[in-house]
């Protein structure tokens, strides 16, 4: 079984250059509605516009809020490569750097352009 996280968004090409500068992820679809994300041959992240009604599921009209309940969850080899990344990109980063006792882990946070959380972390294991 494999999982594939879809974002709605409200500009995809702007989000999946946001994720491709900011993971170094490619695209495989690409445009206006509709947006697969390659590391590598793995699929990892979908994007999707928000007024497309092909899948009612996903928008809710009567709540606005972007990602509530979402924490996306990045594991990586090199956590401070991915911070000084963000930074330059001028990402809202919400924490620095640091270390988390309960995941064994070093991780950031930070907010994407349509308000999703995500965390960056490298196990230090």
């Amino acid at each position: 079984m494999k999982c594939y996280p879809m974002l709605v968004v409200q500009d995809v090409p702007a989000s999946s250059r946001w994720y491709q500068d900011l993971l170094g992820v490619t695209s495989a679809h690409g445009g206006d509605e509709f947006e697969m994300l390659m590391a590598g041959k793995d699929l990892i992240l979908t994007l999707h516009h928000r007024d497309v009604d092909e899948h009612p599921v996903i928008a809710d009209p009567s709540d606005e809020t972007p990602g509530r309940g979402v924490l996306l969850y990045f594991s990586v080899e090199d956590v401070q490569a991915f911070y000084d990344r963000a930074r330059a990109m001028g990402a809202d980063v919400v924490d620095e750097p640091h270390d988390n006792p309960k995941a064994h882990a070093v991780e950031f946070s930070l907010r994407d352009p349509d308000g999703y959380a995500m965390t960056v972390s490298q196990w230090a294991g």
